[in-house]
């Protein structure tokens, strides 16, 4: 029989595999790590020689301007560098940080989606055992096209039928045969299917996919009937091969620009933010009839709406003194309130008791780390 500790570590794992993430701060306990470490071989990372000044941020291509733009706030008030902020994408990010707790690894990583329980067990296995986890705001993953094009409104079975690698055809799967978004459905622009999308390393894919892709073919009953459940789901989830989806890199703002100089009607596919910023250039489609505008990503009607993250290694607070002034700056209503900075970025904001909810914790998290047993 398991042990109670055992019972609650894979309670935490199933959470984690639950479907759209709880938006609360939740902190992983430290004993709730050795409950896992307990039937693990783990050998702990050495810890750096010297100590370390600046924070070291990774991660998300989505968060990155939000964490960069707190950053920026430190180095006026500070006159310093204080913070390094890298884009490497969701998936990379959490493979560096979860590399283990020596200070040559990040304390803070970006994430435009819920940590996986694979990457809190590899966190754990590496000695990585106290991760906070911080909920700052909202995005919605846009379906964008060139401005002064008439704008279409997709709904997500569509989406699927002009990405998906196969796609149903006289009752049988055969290699995706759609050209254009008119021969999907009479009801889509006669625009070549074109479509610029984030790579596989990133939290931005990864919510694509399980938000449009997984959900567009829910209801596609040659799919239904797949008996086998990781055929089924590869079969909703693979995108084309064939040139009519186009992977990036981890750089939304080329995927911006590439939809303004390819051929019309190109579409790409980003966080909401890069959006905002370019509505010179740019508009969205609506999806299932729903805009994409901040009231709809908050609230969860616009289909493709997500929480975004920051996930801290706790023991860091007081190994990096920088980084309690970066997380103090992080949460104060002028960078995460309605009115504030990142708002003005593009980040859609939580509420005002949410946003009280993660300041109380953060300060709470601070000031333990201040006691000499912290």
């Amino acid at each position: 029989m398991p042990n109670s500790a055992s019972r609650r570590a894979s309670n935490l794992i199933a959470k984690i595999r639950q479907g759209r993430p709880r938006v609360r701060p939740v902190f992983f306990k430290p004993l709730l790590a050795a409950a896992l470490l307990a039937t693990m071989t783990w050998v702990p990372l050495p810890a750096a020689a010297q100590p370390r000044g600046a924070v070291l941020v990774t991660g998300s291509s989505t968060v990155f301007p939000f964490s960069s733009a707190v950053a920026e706030r430190l180095v006026e008030t500070a006159g310093d560098q204080r913070v390094k902020v890298a884009s490497t994408g969701t998936v990379h990010g959490f493979a560096q940080f979860c590399r283990g707790p020596s200070l040559e690894h990040p304390d803070v990583q970006n994430a435009s989606r819920r940590m996986t329980a694979g990457e809190f067990l590899l966190c754990v296995r590496n000695g990585v055992n106290e991760i906070m986890e911080m909920p700052i705001g909202f995005d919605g993953i846009v379906v964008a096209h060139r401005k002064g094009l008439p704008s279409p409104s997709f709904t997500l079975s569509q989406l699927w039928l002009g990405i998906a690698k196969e796609v149903p055809q006289n009752g049988r799967l055969v290699p995706n045969p759609y050209t254009s978004w008119r021969q999907v459905s009479a009801d889509l622009p006669d625009w070549p299917i074109r479509v610029i999308g984030p790579p596989r390393t990133s939290g931005t894919r990864d919510s694509f996919t399980e938000l449009a892709m997984m959900a567009g073919c829910r209801s596609v009953p040659e799919v239904a009937a797949i008996g086998d459940i990781s055929q089924r789901n590869r079969v909703c989830a693979t995108v084309r091969e064939d040139g009519h989806w186009i992977d990036a890199g981890e750089d939304d703002e080329a995927i911006v620009r590439r939809i303004t100089t390819d051929p019309d009607g190109t579409l790409g596919i980003f966080g909401f933010s890069f959006l905002d910023a370019a509505r010179d250039r740019i508009e969205g489609s609506a999806i299932g009839g729903v805009d994409d505008t901040p009231a709809t990503i908050a609230s969860g009607r616009y289909p493709l709406s997500r929480p975004l993250f920051l996930y801290v290694k706790r023991p860091n607070l007081d190994r990096i003194p920088a980084l309690k002034d970066y997380l103090t700056e992080y949460v104060s209503d002028r960078a995460l309130g309605s009115g504030g900075y990142l708002a003005q970025r593009g980040l859609v904001p939580l509420s005002a008791d949410r946003l009280r909810e993660v300041q109380s914790v953060v300060r709470e998290r601070i000031v333990m780390n201040r006691q000499p047993n912290g």
